[in-house]
């Protein structure tokens, strides 16, 4: 009996400390997670009441069609209209299972076995698996803090240059670092991908959850050709009700729409239906709301890192989290996984080892979600402190 060398990928890290976090909790610890990406207040209140109408009331709730109930689509469209002055076909948006279904549709429609895409390390790590999965060739695009955490052109270039790429997975704000790549960058790098026939899957999850207040800028603005993955799951913290889209350039509609069908038929039809409450103005307004916590808690991180005595600091542009170095005398052997298992065991706070996003120079890094809100995160910081005085 035969075991598929595809499944042979690393596992989501964050998901076995969650585990842990768990099993701790279970037997009576006091713990402080602060290693998912999950808003703390949940989806908004319009939306909750919207989902408690839909389920007490007679509407069935069996299939939609695949790419999602067309209310949810044009309202969709209107988003995109509301937050960056964009015109988008209804007929172009796909709403999957989570931006999850988006990127692996994406993944499988765009990219053959053995295709070249490139990822800025340190990144999500769930893009890097799946395309290993999909038999794809993974290339690191090292984007560390000379290059601000953000891949750019010439690092396109150089690898382009060795083979020929196929893709470009690019997030932002990203996933651990925070980092934003700005308007002109963002326009440099689809003219690239236009020019060269690299297809940007471009990753806009964390769009509106920014430090400056900006949204974030749209792939679409400058190359159509581009697919744009997106969510409810973090500005407005719906992560449960599994609910993502994708906008889907002319050429890859029919494989996208196919293959979804094949993978999860639709996406779940009760969140779909509850999710047109999330573009009222309470909703907007709640979801805003919860962006000025995350912006609390990033400060109060910020400012303990000095006391703490960490190293360099990725930008943190947006996003919710902060990815830092530790010192040599907290992780002398660069192994941030033994350290925030220490950390969980010892004082009952839950951290995100750098490994989960840059295997290369992750061991000495470690990720904080500021998802939790700044009582929450304030409260992990004195008992990290607490905890750090045993390595001095």
């Amino acid at each position: 009996m035969t075991v598929s060398r595809r499944g042979q990928v690393p596992p989501f890290a964050v998901m076995s400390v969650l585990a842990r976090v768990a099993e701790l909790r279970a037997a009576g610890r006091d713990v402080v997670s602060l290693c998912a990406g999950e808003p703390s207040g949940g989806a908004p209140s319009d939306v909750r009441r919207a989902m408690t109408e839909l389920m007490s009331g007679p509407s069935p709730l069996g299939y939609s069609e695949t790419a999602g109930i067309r209310p949810l689509r044009e309202a969709l469209a209107e988003h995109y209209r509301r937050w960056y002055s964009l015109a988008v076909d209804p007929d172009a948006i796909a709403v999957t299972t989570g931006s999850s279904g988006a990127f692996t549709a994406a993944f499988l429609a765009a990219f053959d076995v053995g295709d070249r895409v490139a990822l800025a390390r340190p990144g999500y790590p769930a893009y890097r698996n799946v395309l290993t999965a999909l038999g794809c060739e993974v290339v690191d695009l090292d984007a560390g803090p000379a290059a601000r955490f953000s891949p750019d052109v010439a690092m396109l270039e150089r690898a382009h240059a060795r083979a020929p790429l196929a893709g470009l997975v690019l997030a932002s704000p990203a996933n651990p670092t925070g980092t934003m790549v700005d308007a002109e960058l963002l326009a440099a790098i689809g003219r690239w991908c236009a020019a060269h026939g690299v297809r940007l899957v471009s990753d806009e999850i964390y769009h509106g959850i920014t430090a400056d207040g900006s949204v974030g800028g749209c792939a679409w603005t400058t190359d159509r050709s581009a697919v744009v993955v997106s969510s409810f799951s973090k500005f407005w913290g719906m992560t449960g009700w599994r609910l993502g889209w994708c906008l889907v350039p002319d050429d890859l509609r029919g494989s996208v729409d196919a293959l979804a069908g094949n993978l999860a038929l639709c996406a779940p039809v009760p969140a779909q239906h509850a999710a047109l409450a999330a573009f009222t103005e309470r909703s907007y307004a709640e979801a805003s709301a919860a962006v000025e916590s995350y912006a609390d808690a990033r400060r109060l991180v910020l400012e303990a890192i000095p006391d703490l005595g960490w190293g360099a600091v990725a930008p943190a542009d947006g996003a919710f989290y902060v990815y830092a170095e530790l010192d040599e005398a907290l992780a002398p052997q660069a192994d941030s996984v033994a350290w925030c298992s220490a950390l969980l065991e010892s004082v009952g706070v839950a951290l995100t080892p750098g490994t989960d996003f840059d295997p290369v120079h992750g061991g000495s890094a470690v990720r904080i979600s500021l998802a939790a809100g700044p009582e929450t995160v304030g409260a992990a910081l004195v008992r990290i402190h607490r905890f750090q005085t045993g390595f001095r």
